[in-house]
């Protein structure tokens, strides 16, 4: 068992670009960057978040 989870960092996939249901990569509405996560939302829904810049929509 490692004694830190930084020493398994290196084992993980690189990130996943978030697609739209037509392929097309997103991209921030504030910053442009194609570094964008999709989170649940409230009550189910989907939202977005820039790892980026941080804005968040849905």
């Amino acid at each position: 068992m490692p004694t830190s989870i930084l020493g398994e960092v290196d084992d993980l996939p690189g990130p996943a670009t978030a697609r739209t249901a037509g392929g097309a990569a997103l991209q921030c509405p504030s910053c442009g960057s194609s570094h964008v996560a999709q989170v649940l939302g409230d009550n189910g829904g989907v939202s977005y978040v820039c790892t980026a810049c941080g804005h968040s929509w849905s």
